[in-house]
């Protein structure tokens, strides 16, 4: 199988390029960003085209649609940090062929990774699960939401958290355990569903919009402003000292 490895860091190329020789495939090209990606895939057209998220989810996503419109002989494969469905079902949605993470062994790596030479999607086990679930859910996402009854369980989370006074990506990241990039894709997702411009008017939209009795997520919480959130005359969020 000829492959293309897209990923950021020169380290996790070399070790994939290590094991997927080893196992009998040919490396045709590598890339250090989803552009440089799109055109290797142009010139070479592997069969499979591995790109990370690492690289940018946004990015990723982007060269994912390009590459399935304009390239439909190869299949992409995203290489995800962690687990995320909302991730997942974006990244389908998209156009791609499988979605693994960097938790899975080298040896259920290379088999997920061989089920696309069979046409099957390289899937990890309970993603495809989840992904019927989620597009099952998704009919109404379709549609332009107007409220944030319309975000995601983690959408919801960010929102909460940044309503808390937690507005920086690497925050953020820390205090849901997952990666930053990860954070950029959902806060751009709150953003893109509540039709707002910034994470200051994001927090001024759940404030102003939160239901009588609702918290902000933590146990016991209120409706007041929390302390922890102000907006300075910047327009920006900080957390109060």
């Amino acid at each position: 199988m000829r492959i293309l490895i897209a990923d950021d860091q020169v380290l996790v190329r070399d070790a994939l390029r290590i094991l997927l020789q080893a196992w009998g495939h040919e490396v045709v090209a590598e890339a250090s960003s989803a552009r440089e990606a799109v055109d290797l895939a142009r010139r070479h057209r592997p069969h499979v085209a591995l790109l990370s998220l690492g690289i940018s989810v946004a990015d990723t996503l982007a060269a994912t649609r390009h590459l399935a419109a304009h390239l439909p002989s190869t299949r992409v494969v995203i290489l995800a940090d962690e687990e995320d469905d909302d991730i997942l079902v974006e990244a389908i949605r998209s156009g791609a062929f499988g979605y693994l993470t960097k938790r899975l062994t080298a040896k259920d790596f290379a088999a997920l990774l061989e089920k696309t030479t069979a046409g099957e999607p390289a899937l990890e086990q309970g993603a495809a699960c989840k992904l019927l679930t989620e597009l099952a859910r998704g009919s109404n996402r379709d549609r332009p939401p107007r409220s944030s009854t319309a975000l995601t369980g983690r959408e919801q989370q960010v929102l909460n958290c940044m309503v808390r006074g937690i507005t920086s990506n690497r925050e953020l990241a820390e205090t849901l355990g997952i990666t930053e990039n990860t954070v950029r894709f959902h806060v751009h997702h709150v953003l893109e569903k509540l039709h707002l411009h910034s994470r200051t008017a994001a927090v001024a939209y759940a404030l102003t919009h939160r239901p009588a009795g609702s918290n902000d997520g933590r146990p016991g919480g209120t409706n007041e402003v929390p302390r922890s959130a102000t907006v300075g005359v910047s327009g920006g969020v900080s957390r109060a000292t």
